[in-house]
């Protein structure tokens, strides 16, 4: 049987605050952004935008703390992308943004875009298993939706029936 995977938890913004093509400005002007073919982020502290049927690639800053939470990819998007640029404060109950699993790959991101269910969508590099192990480490818990782990454990209820 197969090694258990961290695959990386994607994210979907519904609406944009403003056009696409001034998110997109906003974004070239805050961070260094290029167009790419390959929908994966390649490295730790890149994160894959899809947006007007492009792919950006868009490497995030280094977190200005040393809260092991802060240097999370995914509390860098939290830092410096959702909550200064797309208003979300809070991803657990914000109906502006939608996780996607990473079993269901970046062509489903690309499909919820591009049938109109979101604007834009984020392709996240997966967490480590080493920055897991540091967040338990330091007593803490991973943000909501960072990793996605395949294959999943099976679960049920196992029912035995007794005759009379």
């Amino acid at each position: 049987m197969g090694q258990m995977h961290i695959m990386p938890y994607n994210r979907i913004i519904r609406r944009l605050p403003v056009s696409k093509d001034a998110f997109l400005k906003q974004l070239s002007s805050r961070f260094e952004v290029a167009v790419v073919d390959d929908a994966t982020p390649v490295e730790k502290g890149i994160v894959c935008v899809y947006l007007g049927s492009k792919w950006y690639r868009v490497r995030l800053p280094h977190a200005e703390s040393e809260s092991v939470l802060d240097r999370l990819d995914v509390g860098r998007l939290t830092r410096y992308i959702l909550e200064p640029m797309l208003h979300v404060s809070d991803p657990r109950t914000d109906p502006n943004i939608d996780f996607v699993g990473g079993i269901r790959g970046t062509g489903e991101l690309q499909r919820l875009v591009d049938s109109g269910s979101a604007n834009m969508a984020i392709s996240m590099y997966a967490t480590s298993i080493e920055e897991l192990v540091d967040v338990s480490d330091a007593g803490l818990l991973m943000p909501p939706k960072s990793t996605w782990f395949e294959p999943k454990l099976r679960s049920g209820f196992l029912v035995h029936l007794f005759e009379d």
